[in-house]
C-alpha cells in the first residue's frame, strides 16, 4: 500500500508550490522528508522530498480495516486521530472480542501486520497505537493505577520490584509513571517479547 508522494528538482520553493498545489492541502497536513543530492557532473544539486498527507494515511487505514472486516466477517467501524506524530485509531467493531483476543494478542498482531503494510510511516517517525472498544485504555489506566500502588509499597518497604513483560508502550508508561515519584527508578532488562522493569530505590 504506496501513499508516499515524491518530487525531485533544483529548487525547493518550486517544489513546495507543487506539492501543496497538487495534493490540494495546507503545510499542516502534511509530513515531509527533504533530501539533499548531488545532480552529477555541473549539473549542482538537487532536491528529493518525500511527502505524506495526513489524509492519505487515513484513508489507507480505513481500507485495511474494511478488508479485514471482510476476511473476518466482521463489521469494523475506525476512529483515527492523528496528533502531532502519533496515529490513534479506535476501532468500532461487531465483536470486540474476537478483535482484541486472550489478552490483548489479536489486537496487538493487528497493529503489527497495519505498520507492516504502511512501512512508509517509519521513515517519518509516526507511531500506530491501534485500540478496540478502548481496551488498551482501560488496561492503562489499570497499569497507571497498579504501577502507583507498587511506587508506594517499594518507597516504604526499599525493597525493588520486577514487573511482568510489558510491550513498548506499557513500558514508557511505566517510566512515566515512576518518574514522578523522587526517590525511584525504573529500569527495563532482556529482550523482547520478555522485556521487563523493575522498580526500584535510586542508587
Amino acid at each position: 500500500m504506496n501513499i508516499l508522494h515524491r518530487y525531485e528538482g533544483k529548487n525547493l520553493e518550486i517544489l513546495k508550490e507543487q506539492y501543496l498545489k497538487e495534493l490540494g492541502v495546507s503545510s499542516s497536513d502534511l509530513y515531509i522528508i527533504t533530501t539533499e543530492e548531488e545532480a552529477g557532473l555541473f549539473k549542482g544539486k538537487k532536491y528529493i522530498v518525500e511527502v505524506l498527507t495526513k489524509e492519505d494515511i487515513k484513508k489507507a487505514i480505513k481500507e485495511f480495516m474494511i478488508q479485514l472486516g471482510k476476511n473476518m466477517g466482521i463489521d469494523i467501524n475506525s476512529e483515527i486521530r492523528i496528533e502531532d506524530h502519533n496515529i490513534n485509531i479506535l476501532l468500532v467493531t461487531s465483536n470486540n472480542n474476537i478483535m482484541i483476543g486472550k489478552e490483548g494478542k489479536t489486537l496487538n498482531s493487528i497493529q503489527i501486520v497495519l505498520k507492516q503494510s504502511l512501512q512508509e510511516l517509519n521513515r517519518f517517525n509516526l507511531k500506530i497505537n491501534l485500540d478496540v472498544g478502548d481496551y488498551k485504555a482501560k488496561k492503562i489506566k489499570n497499569l497507571e493505577r497498579e504501577v502507583k500502588n507498587i511506587c508506594k509499597e517499594v518507597l516504604k518497604t526499599k525493597v525493588e520490584v520486577k514487573l511482568d513483560p510489558m510491550n513498548s508502550y506499557e513500558r514508557r508508561k511505566v517510566h512515566s509513571i515512576v518518574g514522578e515519584f523522587e526517590n525511584l527508578q525504573s529500569i527495563s532488562y532482556g529482550e523482547e517479547p520478555n522485556r521487563y522493569t523493575v522498580i526500584k530505590i535510586k542508587d
